[in-house]
């Protein structure tokens, strides 16, 4: 007969329980197991006469829920409890290690009365949950946020998006997740070009605590534009955006996965990846860079601005959108065969980074620094998880590959760095003015580096670490890092060295090929004015019009579900 011990001080092997039961195995009554739960772990134990009985430990960190039920048999008088975990274990079918689904289902019958049963059943599975909540995977000097639970999440799909197989991937894949994680959901296919951008701009968004996009990056770029274009959009820009690969580049997804520190993933190993993420719900900072058109148009971008090489592959691989991501390799090798050269003027305003110290040496006066925690100043769909690790400014930074090579750098840079720092409620209020950006038809402050170069095989702004599954173009970069990452390859390069750069950029080593004809700055905006009567510019992989443009990032207008 079963027995279950509430006692919360209960110690077994020198660790204190929450929980101690002991169950027979849901398939078969004659396995018995004794499982105990603590605030970290669910242990699990063969009960046995035989010596050396297997324990298997299961980290709640890697729980996303745990649910009570009855069995499909009427007539049994036992309940039932089954958590879900999303454990690294190693691959199949290839080297390294990548989140699979573990499901551990145990039988309650402790007495003969059915609901007695399936109340003891309900009490393990809401403190696993309890439990598991706490244990959420938490990176060290990131402070996060918590989608609200219970959550009310809406979820837009592009059915065209990729392969043509977004839906098919959400009920085949993250379907049952939501459901393990008892997180209700509503379902929005998209319809047609900027469906999403007109929903959102008009929905009540206290309906819904996150809005998750399960399509490619095209379909973000959407709902971020429809949220800015709000008039409340600077409390409508703070509703947590989770993003889940259904597209051909994912490269917020690839971004996301990046930043959690997982091993690498592809594919549907990505897609349980973001998929553990958003059952977990963990909130952090994204963020935005507003981009000027020659119309005057203005948009939000979250990934990129190209104009050059990786706006014609982005744009002319359209046409191979059938065969998944290897659309952007095929674009890549037609390019490379007719590789063309573009004239333009680029500029940019440099981050200014405190020079290292020498080993020994003290500083003698510390800045004030800029506050770590989100903003306070409107209401979020979320509660503040302060993360407590002495670690807090623990940050990634790259030198500049042939820094300021091929530049002019106008007058001293001193008006930038004795500014204030910004709070983050000052950014959120100030992020329409564009403050760093003069007009589009006004020089560039002198303060500014021009670009002393016109001949250019590509521009890329990225802000995030991927610009696809496959290519890791930042290793550096986080989702909130305050930094426009500005690379620009200029004329003169050949075709095997353009290759090899892209080639070198799936493990992040392209920085390190010492390719003189690649330069990289970290800027906070930066002015790009095409010469050439013809070519493409495109802003999150959507092509834009083509002309003059500039940009200016906003550290951490949004909120991005990660982890």
């Amino acid at each position: 007969m079963e027995n279950s011990e509430p006692d919360p001080s209960r110690q077994r092997n020198g660790v204190v329980s929450v929980l101690y039961g002991e169950f027979t195995d849901a398939f078969n009554d004659r396995v018995r197991y004794s499982v105990s739960l603590t605030e970290s772990a669910l242990t699990v134990q063969r009960i046995s006469s035989s010596p050396g009985r297997t324990k298997v430990v299961f980290n709640l960190t890697d729980c996303v829920g745990c649910r009570a039920h009855r069995g499909p048999d009427g007539a049994d008088v036992g309940a039932y409890f089954t958590a879900y975990f999303y454990p690294f274990k190693r691959r199949w079918m290839s080297a390294g290690v990548a989140r699979q689904k573990v499901e551990q289902r145990f039988r309650v019958a402790l007495v003969q009365d059915p609901l007695a049963n399936l109340q003891e059943a309900e009490r393990w599975a809401r403190a696993i949950r309890d439990a598991s909540v706490l244990q959420a995977p938490r990176r060290d000097g990131v402070v996060y946020a918590e989608v609200r639970r219970p959550c009310r999440v809406m979820v837009l799909v592009n059915p065209q998006s990729g392969r043509g197989q977004a839906l098919q991937l959400f009920t085949g894949h993250v379907q049952g997740m939501l459901t393990e994680a008892a997180v209700p959901y509503t379902l929005v296919i998209t319809e047609h070009q900027n469906h999403a951008r007109e929903l959102v701009r008009k929905a009540d968004l206290s309906q819904w605590d996150a809005l998750v996009i399960m399509s490619g990056d095209g379909l973000l770029f959407e709902v971020i534009n429809g949220l800015m274009e709000r008039e409340d959009w600077q409390e409508a820009i703070q509703t947590p955006l989770g993003i889940l690969p259904g597209g051909s580049g994912n490269a917020l997804a690839a971004s996301v996965h990046h930043y959690s520190q997982s091993p690498p993933a592809w594919n549907q190993e990505l897609l349980l990846s973001c998929g553990f993420m958003l059952c977990k719900g963990l909130v952090g900072s994204m963020d935005l860079v507003s981009i000027h058109l020659a119309s005057r148009q203005r948009l939000f971008s979250f990934l990129s601005l190209a104009w050059g090489f990786v706006a014609d592959v982005d744009t002319e691989s359209e046409k191979y959108r059938h065969v998944g991501a290897i659309r952007f390799l095929m674009g890549t090798l037609v390019r490379l065969a007719s590789l063309r050269v573009y004239q333009g003027r680029l500029a940019y305003l440099p981050v200014i980074e405190a020079p290292k110290l020498p080993k020994g040496s003290i500083k003698a006066h510390r800045p004030p620094s800029t506050p770590q925690h989100p903003s306070l100043c409107s209401s979020l769909p979320c509660r503040l998880i302060p993360n407590t690790s002495p670690n807090q400014n623990s940050r990634h930074n790259h030198n500049s590959t042939n820094s300021n090579r091929y530049t002019i750098t106008n007058s001293s840079n001193n008006a930038i760095t004795t500014k204030r720092p910004e709070t983050r409620c000052e950014s959120k209020i100030r992020a329409q003015e564009d403050s760093l950006l003069p007009g589009l038809d006004q020089p560039v402050p002198e303060s500014w580096t021009v670009v002393r170069e016109e001949d250019f095989v590509l521009v890329l702004a990225i802000y995030q670490s991927h610009l696809a599954e496959d290519l890791w173009t930042v290793p550096g970069a986080t989702a909130d890092d305050g930094v426009i990452h500005l690379f620009y390859v200029t004329a003169g390069i050949s075709r095997p060295a353009l290759l090899r750069l892209f080639l070198a950029m799936e493990k992040g080593g392209h920085l390190a090929c010492g390719c003189p004809h690649l330069v990289y700055e970290k800027v906070k905006a930066l002015r790009l004015e095409p010469i050439s009567p013809q070519g493409m510019i495109t802003v999150d992989g959507e092509m834009v019009e083509y002309g003059p443009v500039q940009a200016q990032i906003h550290p951490g207008l949004a909120r991005l579900i990660c982890g």
